[in-house]
């Protein structure tokens, strides 16, 4: 089943396209790699299916409710009604690059204070659900700890379970370990990994190629705003039909 179907996106600020034509579509369950240089349009791709960005033209379906549809008569782009949108909202989580976690929150309030007044979770409840995810991502010991407190690695485990405790049907991650030391992107993998294997639908914006070929179904490579090559991962990576797919594996 598609749960993510993206069509013919634009995106354009001013007089730069920096997303052209993009189409691609995610299944439930699926984990979609996207991968290319800086500059290529993948974490603007990703802020338009999140709803962080709006497209400039086409179609976005999640979990069988239409984003946006092309554009009206006035040249704008045709967004849902409100009431769709929030409810598309809570169908897909982001982790961010930056963590994004609130400082003057404890680990705990940083996990129930979305869920309390977002899916108006009763605080016990919402205190149970952060417990049962900080001891699945290893930090069951940190609850009363703030952000500061903590390593990058560790704040951004717990920004991954404050996304997975609004219970999200996809979940994104925007480069979660572009601000990491290497010795703790370890900690962020393993964590991703695990997700994978539950079967969580997932699309991961990365810079890891060997954790890209090996977590995911598929991948896109795009460059300069367009998908250049897709397929699945490890034919992809190791095996890629592009010049330019190949140029910048080459890298790697």
């Amino acid at each position: 089943m598609e749960v993510i179907t993206v069509k013919n996106i634009r995106k354009t600020f001013g007089a730069s396209e920096i997303l052209k034509d993009i189409s691609f579509s995610v299944h439930t369950g699926e984990v979609l790699g996207i991968i290319g240089p800086s500059g290529s349009g993948k974490s603007t791709l990703l802020r338009c299916v999140t709803q962080l960005e709006t497209v400039s033209d086409g179609t976005i379906k999640i979990c069988g409710d239409t984003l946006v549809s092309g554009i009206n008569a006035d040249g704008r782009p045709n967004y849902a009604d409100e009431a769709t949108r929030r409810r598309i909202m809570l169908k897909i989580g982001l982790v961010f690059q930056n963590f994004n976690l609130f400082p003057h929150f404890n680990v705990m309030r940083n996990i129930t204070e979305a869920q309390r007044l977002v899916l108006g979770t009763p605080k016990q409840q919402a205190e149970d659900t952060a417990v049962m995810l900080l001891e699945k991502i290893g930090l069951a010991d940190k609850a009363d700890l703030y952000p500061y407190q903590l390593s990058g690695g560790q704040q951004q485990r717990v920004s991954i379970a404050r996304a997975l405790a609004l219970k999200p049907e996809v979940l994104c991650f925007d480069e979660p370990t572009s601000a990491l030391d290497p010795e703790l992107t370890g900690e962020i993998l393993k964590v991703i990994r695990a997700l994978a294997e539950e079967k969580m639908t997932m699309i991961v914006v990365t810079h890891e190629m060997a954790f890209a070929r090996d977590l995911s179904n598929k991948i896109i490579f795009m460059d300069k705003g367009v998908i250049v090559e897709e397929g699945d991962a490890k034919e992809v990576i190791n095996n890629p039909k592009n010049e330019r797919t190949r140029a910048f594996l080459s890298k790697y």
